[in-house]
């Protein structure tokens, strides 16, 4: 697990993995994807393994989306909630780090679809902290870090992502990570 003093070093472009004992309902067993993170304006994400099963389409009825409405809807977080947030997820490889461009409005998220290079998602929601917020919880040890894959966006990994990233954080994580939600019926 990384430490972080005090906001040095920016967390924009890092998962945020909830420690296997955050117990908030709004992030258990959530990676979030770390867009920004200033140490004056405060940090936004969004949680990536939480699929809301349906699309942009089946959200957004009646409107001529094209490709745009099979693109999936995740569950972004607990603030505005009522609200849809197109991303953008851009993997680069010369830095190793995947790029993420939010609150994108429709007609820019559609030609987005077309670069092979880049992954479009729809959330309902997002996380958001204010200044210093995060990284207090941070010094609470109620988040992993770890740099985002490229691979972290493939929504087949979406239910075992969480237990896959915490286990990598040696035997003692592995050992909560597959821990049952309810150990009383063993």
């Amino acid at each position: 697990m990384r430490e972080f003093a005090s906001s040095s070093i920016s967390l924009a472009g890092s998962l945020l993995i909830a420690h296997p004992n955050l117990l908030d309902p709004n992030f258990r067993k959530s990676v979030l994807f770390i867009s920004t993170n200033d140490p004056q304006e405060g940090s936004f994400g969004m949680i990536i393994n939480r699929p809301a099963g349906k699309t942009v389409g089946e959200l957004l009825p009646g409107r001529d989306l094209g490709a745009l409405g099979r693109v999936p809807v995740f569950l972004g977080g607990p603030v505005a909630a009522d609200q849809l947030v197109f991303a953008s997820f851009q993997w680069h490889a010369e830095t190793e780090r995947i790029e993420c461009r939010h609150h994108l409005m429709l007609d820019e998220a559609k030609p987005l679809l077309q670069d092979e290079a880049t992954v479009v998602r729809a959330f309902v929601g997002y996380a958001g902290w204010s200044k210093g917020q995060l990284e207090g919880e941070l010094a609470q040890h109620s988040w992993l870090v770890r740099p985002a894959g490229r691979d972290v966006l493939d929504v087949e990994r979406c239910p075992t992502l969480w237990r896959e990233i915490t286990s990598s954080f040696g035997p003692w994580f592995q050992l909560l990570a597959e821990a049952p939600d309810d150990a009383t019926g063993n």
